[in-house]
């Protein structure tokens, strides 16, 4: 077969050339512009000074752009609902809500359901607060008005590839990133959807799983048994319930005659068409007998479609389905990944000063058939335009779901959210005769291991919901201690010694029950410096330990983690 190298404008107009396959559409999405000629990833806009807020109002690119497709190509993307900057200067609520454009940022990930969107905001590397290090916000999709926002903790794991409403079960899926997560053997071990996996994850490295969100907690659980180590750029689930992710690829530079890129096999490559079984969390492959080097056969497992047939860097990207069409996937993605020939003609990264002229970057609209893997040129992006979440105007499948990203407010009765600090403690006025009812959301890995209230342990009462409610309160001071287990802790000394093991937490301490005598109880502060280590006499035993602070409990085979 033949291969050619051709310069990006060649290879832009080979593709222009090429049939449409798509409907008429609009498209929406949380746009971003990819750069500016002088390099510059954003540029802002002073329109006034608001007296009330006591700073000034600057516009920026952020925010809802819709994109018409048609048979004239695709539109240039425009900001809807508009920011007229001469109403926004005469109005001071018009100030407020097109500063909250801003913050319309997904560089962590995004995702529209019925009418809003939610938006995950990574802050910058050299910020020096951890614990601030995902700004969530949510937002009215019609009116661009914000609706919530909210500082999530780096442990919450909301980094994701791309999120995506299934109107079959009704849940949001999403590829996320996960850090610090133990793999079992089982997982790391396992050649058939699993490659170059370490046994132990807690060094910081880290993968893509399958997950499944809720918007309103924004809390995240893993279906799929172990990490992906592809560099996924999108994620949609279509009409029928088919979830599909597309990987980064094609750095190389051989285009052939029909504008695709191709191997040395003459099969399609680029970036990558995945798809996911949602209830098992695995990649769809097909096994292959193949022989090695020595003569032995042996199974292997692939992809059941070729490449894209276009390169795709790994950056942030979006693709969606129309509701009426789950066999197409519109996908915004990259031109090339950065290179192409430059000007003293050899292949290699492009200058991107120079982008307007070169194709640095440039994206482009593609409809990818889900059957075949194969995507198809449908239309350049105007200005290198990117998006963090696409959707097609009056056709998701999410449209009238009923779907609220926002906490309800209970029915009756007052609620407070409680949280302690190794030096202090928030507590909550309560009535006598009175019953309270709380959630308990444990972090990615860990579980409820034991609720004790007034140093009586009423663990059988969470619900199935994460819920708990308290007895009727009869006396002026009552305490409440949660103690959470790590979810993937082996047995190491018998199931059912480990199963008899509790640790609840009391006033002034830990209660130990279940403990065999001869058993060590080690006490970790939490930046895991040993505090105190001995061993156990009896089955239950009573630690004293200074209140207003984290522990981290050992004993038997458990871990668990307790804030008296």
């Amino acid at each position: 077969m033949k291969k050619t190298i051709v310069t990006i404008a060649a290879a832009v107009a080979i593709l222009s050339c090429m049939p449409v396959g798509a409907q008429s559409l609009k498209l929406k999405g949380i746009g971003h512009n990819n750069r500016y000629d002088d390099g510059e990833q954003m540029r802002s806009t002073y329109v006034a000074w608001n007296s009330e807020q006591g700073k000034a109002v600057f516009i920026v690119d952020n925010g809802i752009y819709a994109m018409t497709y048609d048979a004239q190509g695709l539109s240039m993307p425009t900001k809807e609902p508009a920011v007229d900057i001469a109403e926004v200067r005469a109005d001071a609520e018009k100030q407020t809500w097109a500063t909250n454009f801003n913050l319309m940022y997904g560089n962590s990930g995004a995702v529209y359901a019925d009418g809003q969107l939610v938006t995950v905001f990574s802050r910058d590397e050299s910020s020096t607060t951890d614990e601030e290090l995902f700004q969530v916000c949510k937002w009215d999709a019609t009116t661009g008005e914000l609706l919530s926002k909210e500082t999530r903790p780096k442990s919450d794991c909301l980094e994701s590839a791309g999120m995506s409403y299934n109107p079959k079960d009704g849940k949001v899926y999403g590829l996320f990133y996960l850090t610090g997560q133990d793999l079992p053997d089982e997982i790391t071990s396992d050649p058939d959807y699993f490659e170059d996996q370490d046994a132990d994850m807690t060094d910081g490295d880290a993968g893509y799983c399958l997950c499944t969100i809720d918007l309103k907690t924004m809390k995240v659980t893993p279906i799929t048994p172990g990490l992906y180590y592809y560099n996924f750029i999108t994620f949609a689930i279509n009409s029928e319930g088919r979830a599909f992710a597309l990987t980064s690829g094609g750095s190389g530079g051989y285009i052939d005659d029909d504008g695709r890129q191709r191997d040395i096999d003459g099969k399609l490559a680029g970036a990558q068409l995945c798809e996911f079984n949602l209830q098992t969390g695995l990649l769809v492959r097909n096994p292959v007998q193949k022989t090695d080097a020595e003569g032995e056969t042996y199974t292997d497992y692939e992809f059941p479609t070729e490449g894209t047939g276009y390169s795709s860097q790994y950056s942030r990207q979006a693709a969606c389905f129309a509701m009426s069409n789950p066999g197409k996937m519109y996908w915004i993605g990259y031109v090339n990944s950065g290179k192409g020939i430059n000007e003293w003609g050899s292949w290699s990264s492009l200058s991107d000063k120079q982008w307007r002229t070169n194709g640095k970057y440039d994206t482009a609209l593609y409809e990818v058939d889900i059957e075949t893997g194969q995507a198809t040129f449908l239309s350049k992006v105007t200005n290198r335009w990117t998006f963090s979440a696409l959707w097609v105007d009056g056709d998701d499948a999410s449209d009238g779901a009923g779907i609220n990203v926002i906490p309800e407010e209970p029915v009756a009765g007052a609620y407070i959210a409680l949280s302690t600090a190794d030096n202090g403690a928030i507590w909550q006025k309560v009535e006598l005769g009175q019953q309270y009812t709380y959630f308990l959301e444990p972090a990615i890995g860990w579980k409820v291991h034991s609720i004790s209230f007034n140093n009586q342990d009423i663990t059988s009462q969470l619900t199935k919901a994460g819920t708990i409610t308290t007895p009727v309160i009869t006396s002026e001071l009552s305490t409440l201690f949660i103690t959470f287990e790590e979810e993937d802790a082996t047995d190491v000394q018998g199931t059912e010694q480990a199963s008899q093991v509790r640790i609840l937490g009391r006033t002034g301490g830990i209660s130990v029950r279940g403990a065999k005598a001869g058993d060590v109880l080690q006490v970790y502060s939490a930046d895991g410096i040993l505090q105190s280590s001995q061993q156990l006499h009896s089955e239950e035993t009573e630690v004293a330990l200074p209140g207003k602070a984290l522990y981290i409990i050992k004993v038997a085979d458990k871990v668990l983690k307790v804030r008296l």
